[in-house]
């Protein structure tokens, strides 16, 4: 059985049961919290570990990805930055969105997942798990190699209080379809780095957090692997929710299906990245609706939360 309370929104689920209440025996436990840091970033704590995945606040006037949409608004003062410039990520941004920062959940090597990702690990001596491709950019910025942690997908590490099982995935279909990128970081990079050189995709992951009773799924974009997704039953799932879902076959009802009709989904990627953050992002969150639907027609069970910038989601467990 799993249930959740979600205290920011005050929104209760509860599945399978007629009535939610805690019972009188129960310890309290310390609440996990979820905060949305744009593009497919996540902040995920209890207050004892701050877990991130995907962490990308620089907000740069970059290009968008091959095959990709978005610009940036008119009259956006901020220096444009093209494939062969200096990838450099903002520190100042970085000091104000970042607090601690344990542990680093890279998806892939794309430069909106992990251009801050070097900072952040040398400033908060984070640990940074990721595909080869991502370490060797964390190589290159002299992160110490005691803080990477190389993975494949299929580990599953117990780290105490939380654990971690990384998911064999697969990137967004961008690029009507065509996108595939073989590309992986070499071992031989040095800083300064061009975003072009930072952004080879290196292999896709997803993860598994378990923390606090808690089973978080987070994807770092718009597609799946159906086959290793069978049993995970997470109580929360954070989705990839962008246009380019709606070129992967019957895409979120086959997710759903699958991860047993989760009781809370957020949807992730969904917004404008090239914008900075205090921009409109009105057009985004229309679009996002229709994904909401998707969910709520196939799994009418399920909550679904479209999150805030640095918003907290508060979450508590009711239920084994």
């Amino acid at each position: 059985m799993r249930s959740a309370l979600i205290l920011s929104g005050l929104v209760m689920i509860c599945a399978g049961v007629l009535a939610c209440q805690e019972h009188p025996a129960a310890k309290p436990q310390i609440p996990v919290t979820l905060r949305y840091l744009g593009t497919a970033g996540w902040e995920i704590s209890d207050g004892a570990v701050t877990i991130l995945i995907d962490p990308y606040v620089s907000r740069i006037n970059g290009p968008p990805p091959p095959g990709g949409s978005g610009s940036a608004p008119p009259g956006d003062k901020r220096p444009k930055v093209g494939w062969d410039d200096i990838a450099t990520s903002d520190p100042g941004a970085v000091d104000a969105r970042i607090g601690r920062a344990d542990y680093v959940l890279v998806t892939h090597t794309h430069y909106d997942h992990v251009l801050d990702v070097p900072q952040i690990a040398l400033k908060k001596h984070a640990t940074v798990i990721g595909t080869e491709s991502t370490e060797n950019v964390m190589r290159a910025f002299a992160v110490p190699e005691a803080q990477l942690m190389t993975v494949r997908g299929g580990e599953d590490y117990d780290f105490g209080s939380f654990s971690v099982r990384v998911i064999p995935s697969l990137h967004s279909p961008l690029d009507h379809k065509h996108y595939f990128s073989s590309e992986t970081a070499p071992s031989n990079l040095k800083a300064p780095l061009t975003l072009r050189q930072i952004h080879p995709e290196g292999g896709t992951l997803a993860y598994l957090v378990r923390i606090d009773g808690h089973r978080i799924l987070v994807f770092g974009g718009m597609n799946y692997l159906e086959r290793e997704l069978v049993g995970l039953q997470p109580d929360v799932a954070v989705v990839g929710a962008a246009a380019s879902r709606k070129e992967i076959y019957d895409y979120t009802a086959r997710l759903m299906r699958v991860l047993g009709n989760p009781p809370l989904v957020i949807p992730t990627h969904w917004d404008n990245f090239l914008l900075p953050y205090d921009a409109s992002q009105e057009t985004a969150i229309a679009a996002v609706q229709q994904f909401v639907h998707e969910v709520q027609s196939t799994s009418p069970n399920t909550n679904v939360i479209v999150p805030k910038y640095f918003e907290a989601i508060t979450l508590k467990s009711l239920a084994d």
